[in-house]
């Protein structure tokens, strides 16, 4: 056979805080004839040093680790290499964070349910230029894409509010008036499309919006 005509093998590196689940992504990648995996990293921090020595392909990288997140890692990576393509891991808890990787330039995404069955096309996709999206995170995007996100304001008085504090509370320890605080609650009740503050609340930790 001509080694000539074999195409270069697609670099792959693999960034996960768990080693099993690093293996089982190496493995299964290295299994195929036309993908390589080049390096891992265990936290967002080391992936952006090993992006920078290895300069792979494609970046398959969990949203959610410890020290750096996903998300952050992604920016800088993005920020030094700008054609960088990574693809986000997630379990899909909340769809703040996913947003926040579209903006950062995330190429596709990988839900961990469905793994196995999308994992190579996905590397093959966003190798290719595509951008590969699970219809799942699609709808969730489009529900979400259209509504402002709160103001750091917003998202004060909705910390508060997770915590238990009352809008007067709210207002002494904001240093503002209750109405004050009744109009930003009304505006966030607005944007996350929430019936009550209770409700608010519990969309904005399900969604990854705020966390207690």
């Amino acid at each position: 056979m001509d080694m000539s005509t074999t195409p270069r093998p697609i670099t792959v590196m693999v960034v996960d805080d768990h080693p099993l689940m690093r293996a089982g992504l190496t493995e299964a990648i290295s299994s195929q004839a036309d993908m390589r995996v080049v390096g891992e990293a265990s936290d967002g921090n080391e992936a952006v040093e090993r992006y920078a020595a290895l300069r792979p392909d494609v970046t398959i990288m969990d949203i959610a680790m410890p020290q750096l997140c996903g998300v952050k890692a992604l920016e800088q990576i993005r920020g030094e290499h700008g054609g960088a393509r990574v693809v986000m891991l997630t379990t899909y808890k909340g769809d703040a964070q996913i947003l926040r990787a579209v903006k950062a330039g995330a190429q596709g995404f990988l839900l961990k349910s469905t793994l196995r069955k999308d994992l190579l096309d996905t590397v093959r996709g966003v190798h290719l230029g595509q951008r590969c999206i699970p219809p799942e995170i699609a709808m969730e995007l489009a529900q979400h894409m259209g509504q402002g996100p709160l103001s750091a304001r917003e998202m004060e008085v909705l910390m508060y509010a997770a915590s238990g504090n009352s809008n007067r509370r709210i207002a002494e320890r904001m240093t503002i008036s209750e109405e004050t605080v009744k109009a930003h609650m009304k505006n966030v009740l607005a944007k996350l499309a929430a019936n009550d503050r209770t409700h608010a609340v519990t969309i904005a930790l399900k969604r990854g919006i705020i966390t207690i």
